[in-house]
Order: C-alpha cells, then sequence, then structure tokens
C-alpha cells in the first residue's frame, strides 16, 4: 500500500509538472499539435458528416419555411382573384342592370312567327339596331329596326339572323342560325373538334353593342356533314322563342365592358 501510494503521488506531481512546463516547452507544442493533426485523420470523416448533417437540417428547416410562405402566398394570391373575379362580377352585373330595359311584345304576325316579332321600346327608350334581346337571360334575338315607339327584333330562328359564337367547353367558333320553321343551327364547325351534347353555346366577342358571352343555349346533337369538311349541330335555345310574351332589350353603352 505505501509503494503504491508513493507511485500515485510520483505520478501526480510529474502530471502537474508537465502540465505547468508544457505551454513553455517548444517541443512538446510540437508533440501535442503532432498528435492532434494525426488524430485529426480518422476524426475527419466524422467532422465531415457532422458539418453535412448540420447543413442538412439548416437546409431542411429553410425549405420547410419556404414552403410554407409560398403556401400561404399561393392562398392569398388565389383568394384575391376570388374577389375580384367577385367585385368584377358584380360591377358588370350592375352595369347590365342598369341597361337592362323590360319590352312587352305588341304583334307577332303567324306569317312571320320564327322570324321577328314587335316590342313596345323604341328610339325613345334608347333603343337602337342590333341590341341584344333576352328572355330569361338567354339571347332571344337581335333589334332589326327601329321607330320612335316600337322596335322589330329578328328572333334566333330566323334563316337570315346569323351570329357568330363560342363553345364554352372547346371554345371552339362557329355561326348560330336559324332554319326559319323553329330550330336554330350551329354551323361552320370542323369535324371532329368533340362537341357534345350538353355543351353550353354562347357570342363571341363581336362589338360593343353585343357582348361576349351572352347565353344562347345548348347542343343537342349533329345533321349530315357538309362537303366542305364541316358540321352542323343542332341547338336548344335558352329561351322559350315560341312563347314570348315580354322581354329585356339590353342599351347601348358608351363605356366598353371590361
Amino acid at each position: 500500500m505505501t509503494r503504491e501510494w508513493i507511485h500515485g503521488l510520483v505520478a501526480l506531481t510529474v502530471g502537474l509538472f508537465l502540465l505547468g512546463a508544457s505551454p513553455n516547452f517548444a517541443v512538446l507544442r510540437n508533440v501535442v499539435d503532432l498528435v492532434g493533426n494525426v488524430l485529426s485523420i480518422p476524426e475527419y470523416p466524422a467532422v465531415v458528416l457532422r458539418e453535412f448533417l448540420r447543413d442538412l437540417y439548416l437546409w431542411s428547416g429553410s425549405k420547410s419555411d419556404l414552403t410554407r410562405q409560398l403556401e400561404s402566398l399561393r392562398d392569398e394570391n388565389a383568394k384575391l382573384q376570388i374577389v375580384n373575379s367577385v367585385l368584377t362580377a358584380e360591377r358588370i352585373r350592375a352595369e347590365l342592370d342598369t341597361r337592362m330595359e323590360g319590352a312587352r311584345v305588341t304583334l307577332r304576325e303567324p306569317h312571320a312567327w320564327w322570324n321577328e316579332f314587335r316590342i313596345d321600346k323604341g328610339l325613345n327608350d334608347g333603343v337602337i339596331m342590333g341590341l341584344p334581346v333576352f328572355q330569361n337571360g338567354f339571347l332571344v334575338g337581335r333589334v332589326s329596326s327601329v321607330s320612335s315607339f316600337s322596335s322589330w327584333v329578328e328572333l334566333l330562328t330566323s334563316s337570315s339572323l346569323m351570329i357568330p359564337v363560342v363553345v364554352e367547353e372547346t371554345r371552339e367558333l362557329g355561326v348560330v342560325v336559324g332554319d326559319g320553321e323553329g330550330s336554330v343551327l350551329l354551323t361552320y364547325i370542323p369535324e371532329a373538334r368533340g362537341i357534345e351534347k350538353g355543351m353550353k353555346v354562347s357570342t363571341a366577342l363581336v362589338s360593343e353593342i353585343l357582348p361576349p358571352g351572352i347565353p344562347i343555349g345548348y347542343v343537342v346533337g349533329d345533321a349530315e356533314p357538309s362537303k366542305s369538311g364541316y358540321v352542323t349541330y343542332r341547338l336548344t335555345p335558352g329561351a322559350s322563342v315560341g312563347k314570348l310574351y315580354s322581354v329585356s332589350v339590353l342599351k347601348h353603352s358608351r363605356s366598353i365592358l371590361r
């Protein structure tokens, strides 16, 4: 036991001496540096891996933050688009309401039943030629002639009224024309355009007097293809063209709807 205590005290003394003397000896410093350099070799992969994992963790956190910010911006942008669409629709609806004028059908001659009818609104009411006429929000026809207190409206079923239109589901352009016997046809549609039953048809961009997007009716079937490569489709008008007692006229406006 005495010998072990002596060895322990000697070792402690030498250790304290070396600890105090090591900063003052360049040789010991070199030895420490050499040992550190040697030990850094097996430690290098662990150090690199640690740095990589730390950078990956920081990058993942940053990416998650950016993703959350991006999703938040997308949600905000979608909400703003909805609000803008609603405000635009309300503005257009309000302007259309101020331009809508109710009219009563005063004459519809039997021999021209599917061609035209007369209404009790004319120049004194702001009606001009070319204005669209509606029933229940669907296009019925266009004003063809005007006097001071009345106007004549040419029906969709008239064979002389041709209106550029667009199929809303496919954006295919065509022309709507009547056959003079109560039917409405969608013409000048190239073959194999994917037009199907039930698709909506509305007016195309023509002029300010006849705005785009006015609903006309729905596709119900196709007729025989013509030799020129076009197909004619039959339409069901949204308006009851056979029963017209009162209609609405979209009065002319100097400002273009945006």
